[in-house]
Order: C-alpha cells, then structure tokens, then sequence
C-alpha cells in the first residue's frame, strides 16, 4: 500500500519575491521579475535581459562564514529550505533525523565558481584556485547544505534533469515517503546560472530571445515568441506522511497525489513533435491518482516560450486531455520570472499548492495573441477567481526528460 503524501511547509526564493507570500502576492499583481542583466557586462551579448533574484543578502539569513562558502544556488536552496520548514513546524528535536530527508537538485550548480576559478589559472596559474571550488561547484551541494543547517541525515540525494529537475526532484521524493524511506522530505530545485557561459551557450543554442522590450520578452504561447528568458532562484516543498503529519498537528496545504516521468528518447532539446512524452506523464499521473481528464482544473505549462516547447505541449496536453483541453485553465508563471532552469519545477509546484488554497489562477504575463495551433486558455492577460481540486505542474527538460506533478486540494 502506498502511503499518502501531504505538502506541510514552503519556501521560495525568485524574481518577483524572496518569500511564498512575496512570489504569491507578485504573481497575483501580474508582477514582471524581468530586467536588464547586471550580473556581467552584456556590451558584445545580444540578450540583455534576465530575471535575476533581488534584493537578496545571505549573510541576514545565515552565518557570513557559512555564506561565504556556499555559491548562490546553495544560498537559495538554505534559505527557501528554512523558510518550508519554519512553516511545516517540524521539531527535530522530536524527530527521527534519519527519516528526514532532502531530495533537492540544481540542473547546472555553479558556473561562477568555473568562471573565476579558471580565470585565476589563465591568470595567476593553478596553484590560486581556490581549494574549496569543487564542493561549492558540483550541484548536489544544494542538498548537502540543506541537510547539514537542519540537521537532516535521511536519504539525501539530487537528481540532475535539467529543466525537469525541480519536478523530478519532488516526484523522487514524494516515492520516498509513499514506500516508507521516510516520514518528511524537503524536495525542490535551485539554480544561479545568469553568467556569461550560460548566457553565451544558451543564445548560440538559439534557445534564449533576444527581445529588449521586458514586457514583450518571456511571452509563452504567443504567436511572435521567440525564446525563453532565464531566471534564477529556488522552490522548495515539505512532503510529509499523512499520519505523521496529522500526529503532530500539521497544517496540511496539500496533497501529491500523482507523479509520471517520461522520456521522449527522440532530440538532445526538442520535446517529441507529437507531444507523445509529454502526455505520457500527464497521463501517468493522472492515473496514479485514480482521476479522469474531466477532473483537472488547471495546468500548470512548462510554457518556456520556445516555438518547439510551446507547440508541442500544447499537443501533449491535447493528447492528455482530449476534448477537455478546451475547458481547463492553463498559465505559465515563467512569463513571469522566466525560466528558472532546475528551479523552475520548484517554484511551479508551489505555485499550484497557493491556486488550490487561494483559488485563483495567475495570469500569462505579456502574452497577447497565441498561433493558430495554440488554441487552448492560457490565461492571457488577466487571472481567474477559480476553485482549484487538481492541479497539474508539467516541466520538461533537455534530454527529452518529462515530468508531472498532480496535486490536489487536501481532504480528509
């Protein structure tokens, strides 16, 4: 028998807000999180904008020592991590600490650390490289730390599927709980990488727009889109056994009722054209959780604002869906806060949990008018007052990874 899984904490860290209520509240407002690039020089790049995280110091959140020895996507992932738990409640002290766990993924880790470190080879030569680069570059950090400021010795691990890492993560985490490797998880994803190798790599890959207007940039489903907008930030969850959360009186936000993941096993960045993959998560998910298409209320789209990406999930959900693709609302909150990479499952997620409690689904951002093949609601230009059982959060990463979320509104 599998055991059910309940949301009981959350935290973010994003472009609109470094907080749940912050993100929230900025989603609701139709709050744009994208800007100029300050990070670096963007004089000879031919994208300007991004959507960093602002207004963010991690010496008020944690030791300067401490912070000094973490790169920002493990930054993040501490201070969103904190922020889940502060709301679960958890008590450690009344904890098993081997039966709390942290399942928390970054697609890249730290590309700044590569940068300056190899420059001070070129430079000074490789006796200056700072000898904690390794465990503050490689991406399973984010998790280390998690574990180490909370005191968390369960299962620890961090799964690496690029765009899909976020949601891979929760859904891992979530098996975890449902097979009895442990009572709680902090599950989400984390990513830092507005540099000049992602930015560079990114634009040469022809993935990233090259739109100047913030407004008219991150534009999922829109006819004139022309590439994603990259984020940074972190989304992280509190996965909690149903009982084990009732015992200690929890406030349960949520219940993670289903999860599939699939490969397309048919491009290094295209989704399948046909939406096959997609589709097969969604339909696994929903199976999972013993509910037919006419149950969903909303999905959550990747919608990264790619021509190929926006295409084929809209004919993933079609397939998914049927004939109930029409009627279910659909949004994409990387309008946004642009595409968060292996944060970006995190955050969405969340995003689902606060349309449940709230009952309101956000507004696509930017976007005007979709392509003639892109016909569903997407929610273009305003948001709904709109009662919320099942949510859907669908991400897709490079690699052909596809990953679904099914969360429903909490009953007993």
């Amino acid at each position: 028998m599998k055991r059910r899984v309940v949301v009981t904490g959350m935290g973010a860290i994003t472009p609109i807000g470094n907080s749940v209520n912050e993100f929230w509240q900025g989603a609701k407002e139709g709050r744009n999180g994208i800007e100029e690039i300050t990070k670096f020089d963007t004089t000879d790049y031919k994208v300007k904008l991004a959507a960093e995280v602002k207004n963010f110091e991690a010496k008020e959140h944690m030791d300067f020592k401490e912070a000094k020895r973490m790169e920002p996507f493990s930054q993040y992932a501490v201070v969103a991590a904190k922020e889940a738990f502060l709301q679960a409640g958890i008590n450690m002290e009344e904890e098993d600490p081997y039966r709390v766990g942290v399942i928390i993924g970054s697609g890249i880790g730290s590309l700044q650390s590569v940068e300056r470190e190899y420059q001070k080879i070129l430079e000074k030569g490789p006796s200056k490289v700072n000898p904690l680069l390794i465990p503050m570059m490689i991406s399973n950090m984010a998790a280390g730390n998690v574990a180490i400021h909370l005191g968390l010795k369960g299962k620890c691990t961090n799964v690496v599927t690029a765009c899909a890492t976020g949601s891979n993560s929760i859904g891992d985490a979530f098996r975890a709980i449902q097979y009895g490797d442990a009572e709680v998880m902090l599950a989400g994803g984390t990513e830092s990488s507005i540099t000049p190798t992602a930015i560079a790599g990114f634009t040469n890959l022809t993935a990233l727009t090259q739109a100047t207007d913030r407004n008219r940039a991150s534009i999922p489903f829109d006819k004139d889109r022309g590439g994603f907008v990259i984020g940074e930030g972190a989304g992280v969850v509190v996965l909690e056994e149903l009982e084990h959360a009732k015992k200690r009186g929890a406030t349960i936000l949520a219940e993670l009722v289903g999860y599939g993941s699939t490969c397309d096993a048919f491009h290094i960045t295209s989704p399948a054209e046909d939406g096959s993959g997609a589709a097969k998560a969604m339909l696994l998910a929903m199976e999972e959780a013993g509910v037919k298409a006419n149950s969903i209320d909303y999905i959550n789209a990747h919608g990264t604002g790619t021509h190929h990406n926006d295409l084929f999930e809209t004919r993933a959900i079609k397939l998914a869906l049927g004939e109930n693709a029409h009627s279910v609302a659909i949004n994409s909150t990387k309008s946004m806060i642009g595409h968060l990479l292996g944060a970006a499952g995190g955050v969405e997620f969340i995003t689902c949990v606060m349309s449940i409690l709230d009952g309101y689904v956000h507004q696509t951002i930017g976007s005007k008018e979709a392509e003639e093949e892109c016909d569903l609601n997407y929610a273009f230009g305003k948001g709904m007052q709109k009662d919320v059982t099942y949510a859907l959060t669908n991400s897709l990463g490079f690699g052909g990874h596809n990953a679904t979320l099914l969360v429903k509104k909490y009953e007993e």
